[in-house]
């Protein structure tokens, strides 16, 4: 039958759960962090079992040594006894008064003390039990030892361990001899009370110096552990400034041993990670100052050769077939230079840290629809359909309209070039928080490790395959830089011939912080491909 708990006992064994996880976790996650609490609990554990070991084996060597002490002396003691009792009972049969009289100056021999008892049994009186000394109980003496007495040749001795029984109705664990005299059986009984506090006293002994034996070896590993553990620490701190910027960090030297060559090559390392991050600082200055003059620069004779390409595209109907050809791939190589200048410039920006966000409120899905628009004429020349999967209600977002527009154009640009001619499909969806928008294609893919480096600046899935729609192969590089001025993500998914899918979650408050993202990154038909049971789940739970 089960009985009901009360709430109250319910909730204390709760809160003793948790208590006892929480202490479970802490002690694992210390172990796991500690190398010193490692060292001294196996220290101490070691030790346990050694001295444990030791402890069992020495309380067994003292043992037989005592009890085998204790033998001989018992053995003494009834060959002592058998002479006086052979003497005393070599005239033949004796009334009870004199066997009375040959136990009590038997057992009197022991002393005050009270090293033994005697009991005497007589063959030929079955009927009666035996004699025996100071209430103790004849049937002390074990059967198989009086069977062993009995049938054994005059005088040979025989000995066993049993319990000695007395008429108040005590009993305590004691040595028993015994040997035959004439007709009689002559037993000795000797307690092992003295030998038990002798082995009690000694158990505690080794029990107490076992203990401290433990806790010195633990202190001892401990000291030697602080010793190692503390510079290793030190060394890790360091590491952990270091990783974190400050260049300057050092570690002290102190001595001429191995920890001391530690610290040595660490600061050797640090000196030179130092000098090759500051050349390397000024190496990206200068080349990002190149970059940002090169560009700038450029302008100036890029607008007078804008002019005169102009001029000779609008007038390449009166140019023979071979200047007009020309004339025409003039201005559209001058179209993509243009646009390479312009993304390079921004670049520069980002990189100067000078690139700002000018938010405002704005539907989201009309930022789509834009972008949609200024990207159909490629998507049908690629032979792409563009599907959009709107919400039906007003997406707000504040946001940067002309970075927006242009993080969408870069992605269907891209989803258009490598989308083999298939469906572009556009998602956009929002909670409370966040917004996203998702750009899927259904062309090659990427392969495994490509999804975080589309978005190095002129990374190419394929350096072999010529750009087919004029990009500069900055465009996701500057979508990266702009999402994340919004504070929020460009993620991208792919797998070989799966297609792709680019996912932009921005907050829908400027500056607030982005928790997640209301689309998901792997696109559901791909997870539901994945997990062939999620599907059955799903109808299931319907």
């Amino acid at each position: 039958m089960r009985i009901p708990l009360k709430a109250s006992t319910r909730r204390g064994l709760s809160v003793i759960r948790r208590l006892a996880r929480a202490a479970l976790g802490a002690t694992q996650a210390r172990w796991r962090r500690s190398i010193r609490v490692r060292v001294v609990t196996t220290t101490l554990v070691v030790s346990a079992i050694v001295v444990a070991v030791l402890g069992v084996f020495l309380m067994q060597q003292i043992t037989n040594a005592l009890l085998e002490a204790k033998e001989r002396a018992a053995l003494l003691q009834l060959d002592d006894g058998v002479g006086i009792a052979q003497g005393r009972l070599a005239t033949g049969p004796s009334d009870p008064e004199t066997l009375n009289d040959v136990v009590t100056t038997l057992a009197r021999r022991s002393g005050t003390a009270g090293l033994y008892e005697v009991i005497l049994i007589d063959d030929r009186d079955p009927g009666i039990n035996g004699f025996s000394s100071n209430a103790i109980k004849p049937d002390s003496v074990p059967a198989r030892l009086r069977v062993q007495v009995e049938r054994a040749p005059a005088s040979n001795p025989y000995r066993t361990y049993g319990r000695l029984s007395y008429d108040d109705g005590t009993s305590t664990a004691g040595l028993i001899v015994g040997a035959k005299v004439n007709a009689y059986q002559i037993y000795y009984l000797f307690p092992l009370n003295q030998e038990r506090q002798s082995l009690v006293v000694v158990q505690r002994t080794l029990f107490g110096v076992g203990a401290a034996l433990m806790l010195l070896l633990a202190a001892i590993a401990s000291l030697v552990t602080r010793q190692v553990v503390i510079p290793v620490r030190l060394a890790a701190q360091s590491a952990e400034r270091l990783a974190a910027g400050r260049l300057e960090e050092r570690m002290k030297v102190r001595g001429e041993d191995d920890l001391a060559r530690l610290a040595t090559s660490f600061n050797d390392m640090a000196a030179n990670l130092q000098e090759k991050i500051v050349q390397l600082e000024e190496l990206s200055k200068v080349q990002r100052q190149f970059v940002s003059d090169v560009s700038h620069e450029l302008r100036t004779p890029l607008t007078t050769i804008r002019i005169a390409a102009d001029v000779l595209y609008e007038a390449r109907e009166d140019f023979d077939p071979l200047t007009s050809r020309s004339a025409e791939l003039l201005q559209s190589q001058l179209e993509r230079f243009e646009g390479l200048l312009a993304d390079l410039l921004e670049i520069s920006r980002y990189d100067a840290g000078a690139a700002t966000l000018d938010a405002e409120s704005i539907d989201v899905r009309e930022l789509v629809l834009r972008a949609v628009g200024d990207t159909e004429d490629l998507a049908e020349r690629k032979g792409s359909k563009i599907v959009q999967q709107l919400p039906g209600e007003a997406t707000m977002a504040e946001v940067d309209r002309r970075r927006v527009e242009r993080i969408l154009r870069n992605l269907l640009v891209n989803a258009v070039e490598h989308g083999e001619g298939k469906d572009i499909v556009v998602s956009v969806a929002a909670d409370r928080d966040a917004v996203a928008i998702a750009v899927r294609d259904h062309g090659c893919g990427l392969r495994p490790g490509e999804a975080h480096m589309v978005f190095d600046r002129f990374w190419r899935a394929d350096p072999a395959r010529a750009r087919t729609t004029g990009g500069t192969g900055l465009g996701l590089s500057i979508s990266k830089e702009d999402a994340r001025l919004h504070g929020g993500w460009l993620q991208a998914w792919g797998e070989p011939d799966q297609g792709c899918q680019f996912r932009l979650s921005l907050p829908r408050v400027a500056g607030a912080e982005l928790r997640g993202s209301p689309l998901p990154l792997v696109p559901p038909e791909v997870e539901l491909r994945r997990a062939p049971y999620a599907e059955l789940k799903l109808e299931a739970d319907a």
